[in-house]
């Protein structure tokens, strides 16, 4: 399926870039999300017209992403678990509890920029994560998981 990217993707392309993607990817994510348009003679023509608004769009909201990686940079958050022998805890820490503890903090973030790469966070100590703000901008954050006493 050939679309129209209406914002830069990662590890898919540029604003206003023609790729092909499989079907499902483009008619069930990108589409209804408004990243992309199908890639049409009209759409085209749409898009070239209106091009210079989403690239001054997109160049606001890597400012916007960048000011927060500033704010965010180093960042140490705490959260108190139980933890049983060996420093494990009990049940285990998500990106739901790291973004609620952000926001009680006071730093805008949302779950869905926190990456886990190895999963749900199962022991005490720090463990430094990544927040994927742009896909041109990351952040570094550090969460310390404390044993309940």
């Amino acid at each position: 399926m050939q679309i129209i990217l209406l914002e830069k993707i990662r590890n898919l392309g540029d604003l206003g870039d023609q790729v092909t993607v499989k079907p499902g990817f483009g008619r069930n994510f990108l589409i209804p999300k408004g990243k992309a348009v199908r890639a049409t003679p009209e759409n085209k023509a749409r898009f070239e017209s209106e091009r210079a608004e989403r690239e001054r769009r997109q160049q606001e909201q890597l400012a916007n992403a960048r000011a927060r990686a500033e704010r965010l940079g180093g960042v140490t958050i705490q959260l108190v678990r139980k933890a049983g022998e060996e420093d494990r805890i009990f049940g285990s820490v998500g990106t739901s509890d790291i973004a609620e503890a952000m926001v009680a903090a006071g730093f805008e973030i949302a779950k869905a920029e926190i990456e886990l790469p190895n999963g749900p966070l199962k022991t005490v100590g720090d463990h430094e994560l990544q927040v994927s703000l742009h896909p041109e901008v990351t952040a570094t954050i550090i969460v310390s998981v404390v044993a309940e006493s």
